[in-house]
């Protein structure tokens, strides 16, 4: 009975310790500096379902009904910033008042004054108070946080961002480089390049050092022009030829005369003497001939690699970041280079390989449809950048959706080309590639009435150059009026470009920073500088994953006034507006005068790029933030550069 009863002790007291354990809120504390001498400290709480948080102040008194944060550090602040699902509930006691409270989840913000230079561990706990039922659970969570001086915490800050898009963009182009192996100008290669390596060599031993030697000089091709490149004429010289009207158009150009190739009219090649010159030196033998071997691959492959080779030169370009394009060929070569390292480590797996034949040209033409599509991406930027309204949103995806139905009809056999075999039945990974393609058809095909096609953001034209659009009605019909439906004063309508340059969800913007100031002033408000570019893929992916959400759009109408600084806008400047750099360029046009605004004032030529000033023109924040889709990071920037703005009045 004695050990009954233990057992039954001990159960119950572990019973007990579990549900002590178990917290039915959940708190994240974060610090980030906001500007020079401004920390924000940010808790962030996630509740159960059915159980309400308190609200807090920064010091509570012992019968005060409320949450209360304590600090160990001796810094105060007055400015508290609470966001959440609030609820008002009655008092159960009439000697009670009724507090804020919140379900869901609440996010809390404070903003201490922390000198630039300093470094501090920010010490504390929260004593939270709850309800839940008729109870009012409490409890108290400890809590120790680093606050960075400036330099670091905006280095560090930066340093995450371009870490995780240089990782994006490596498996990215990584990715494409496996799948340009099964072109029609490499696959065919693979047994005949990795056989060659195995009998020349007098151990397998050697062959495998062999084809290790073909691999990194496939990727030292891919990855050196291009460090060369940049070092020769700058760190933003593929970012300039990204962005630019003429290349964009130049790009269109090749696209289209690739695309016709793919479709059969003729055989596009880099001329024979190249590759008949690479490949005698290859004949000599030793790593310099292995060397060659490479540089033949490459030359004759050109046909089916260049165009994405120029795609994805294009596309990691534009962030302005020279470190991306050689990154990016980086991660092309790794991905062509690799099946040869591996059948070479594997040479049985050359058996499993399916025999060259039809089914590649299929690929080919496949290729020459999509390359199509990329095409009349590149003209849409020339589009935008010249206000031709060729390339309207509407007629842009009218296209995309005629050129992958007429892939998937072409996939199912139903459309044939001179040079295609007789496909007597439809095998299975064709039938699903032509799901895949009339799916997309059907995807784009609500973006005609509006639909906002997220995913696509970055590569159709925006929204405001559609005229019939459902979608961004209700963002014009409630664009004067804040959440509530009061009217929102403006000061002076935006006047310089208006009738070219639109932006999205009923929001104003002006597109001088001189006419934004005069707002600004007029207003009382912070700005809010968008560094913007029509060319910009990143730009509309913030547009549509960020700006879009309730929560941020109230408060960009509400607290800021919006700035919109196209760097690559074709407008002429007036001849008294038009002057000389210190390098001896010559601004000419809006987009010039914006870029060189950007780099001589932030040291930045990457976009997006969201800057906060006050009436002085004066940053509110040393954080240079770009393209991130975390909503409530951006939240939390937007209520941290409202704060500093009304601190600093």
């Amino acid at each position: 009975m004695k050990k009954i009863l233990s057992l039954l002790a001990i159960l119950l007291l572990a019973k007990a310790t579990i549900a002590q354990d178990k917290s039915p809120v959940q708190f994240v504390f974060s610090t980030q500096r906001t500007s020079d001498s401004l920390v924000q400290l940010t808790i962030s709480a996630k509740l159960e379902k059915g159980f309400q948080l308190f609200g807090l102040k920064k010091q509570s008194n012992e019968d005060e009904f409320v949450s209360s944060l304590q600090l160990d550090n001796t810094i105060t602040t007055d400015s508290i910033i609470e966001e959440g699902k609030l609820m008002q509930i009655p008092a159960t006691d009439a000697s009670l008042p009724s507090f804020r409270v919140y379900e869901d989840s609440v996010r809390f913000s404070y903003f201490f004054e922390v000198p630039a230079n300093d470094s501090i561990i920010l010490k504390g706990s929260l004593n939270w108070l709850g309800k839940q039922a008729d109870e009012y659970p409490s409890g108290s969570e400890s809590f120790a946080v680093e606050v960075l001086p400036t330099n670091k915490d905006s280095a560090e800050n930066n340093s995450e961002i371009a870490n995780q898009t240089l990782w994006q963009i490596f498996l990215l182009t990584f990715l494409t480089g496996l799948l340009a192996v099964i072109t029609p100008c490499v696959f065919p290669l693979i047994p005949v390049t990795v056989s060659f390596f195995l009998k020349r060599s007098k151990t397998r031993a050697a062959g495998i050092k062999n084809a290790l030697w073909y691999s990194l000089s496939i990727i030292g091709i891919y990855t050196v022009p291009t460090i060369l490149l940049v070092l020769l004429f700058g760190d933003d010289i593929l970012y300039q030829i990204s962005t630019s009207a003429i290349s964009n158009l130049l790009f269109f150009a090749i696209f289209l005369v690739f695309a016709i190739s793919f479709f059969g009219a003729f055989e596009l090649q880099l001329p024979n003497s190249w590759a008949n010159k690479a490949d005698q030196k290859a004949g000599k033998g030793g790593l310099g001939g292995i060397f060659f071997m490479a540089l033949t691959l490459v030359i004759v492959s050109f046909s089916c690699t260049g165009p994405i080779v120029g795609t994805l030169l294009g596309q990691t370009s534009t962030g302005g970041v020279s470190t991306a394009p050689i990154i990016g060929m980086l991660g092309f070569g790794v991905g062509l280079a690799l099946p040869f390292s591996l059948f070479a480590f594997f040479p049985s797996m050359l058996q499993s390989l399916p025999k060259s034949g039809g089914w590649l040209n299929s690929v080919k033409v496949s290729f020459g449809f999509i390359e199509l599509a990329l095409a009349l991406k590149f003209l849409s930027n020339v589009d935008l950048i010249y206000h031709w309204r060729l390339l309207d949103r509407d007629v842009f995806l009218v296209l995309w959706i005629v050129i992958f139905v007429l892939l998937g009809i072409y996939l199912l056999g139903k459309l044939k080309f001179s040079h295609d075999s007789d496909l007597p039945y439809v095998s299975v990974p064709r039938l699903f590639f032509a799901i895949a393609s009339f799916s997309f058809a059907l995807y784009i095909l609500p973006g005609l009435w509006g639909a906002p096609l997220r995913h696509l953001s970055g590569f159709i034209p925006p929204d405001g150059t559609q005229e019939f659009n459902l979608d961004a009605l209700k963002y014009q019909l409630n664009s004067g009026t804040n959440q509530n439906g009061n009217t929102l004063h403006l000061a002076q309508p935006p006047q310089r470009l208006a009738d070219k340059l639109h932006v999205p969800y009923g929001l104003v913007a002006y597109f001088t920073l001189e006419e934004g100031m005069a707002a600004a002033k007029a207003l009382n408000k912070p700005i809010m500088l968008d560094f913007t570019g029509h060319s910009c893929a990143n730009c509309r992916k913030m547009e549509k994953e960020v700006w879009k959400d309730p929560a941020v759009l109230q408060r960009m109408k509400e607290n800021f006034v919006l700035v919109s600084l196209y760097v690559d806008e074709s407008t002429e400047l007036p001849i008294k507006e038009q002057y000389i750099k210190k390098d001896g360029d010559k601004v000419i046009t809006e987009g010039d005068k914006n870029l060189d605004y950007e780099i001589t004032q932030f040291g930045f030529n990457a976009q997006p790029l969201y800057m906060f000033l006050d009436l002085n023109g004066k940053p509110l924040s040393s954080i240079k933030y770009g393209y991130d889709p975390d909503i409530a990071k951006f939240i939390a920037h937007l209520d941290a550069a409202k704060a500093a703005f009304e601190k600093n009045k």
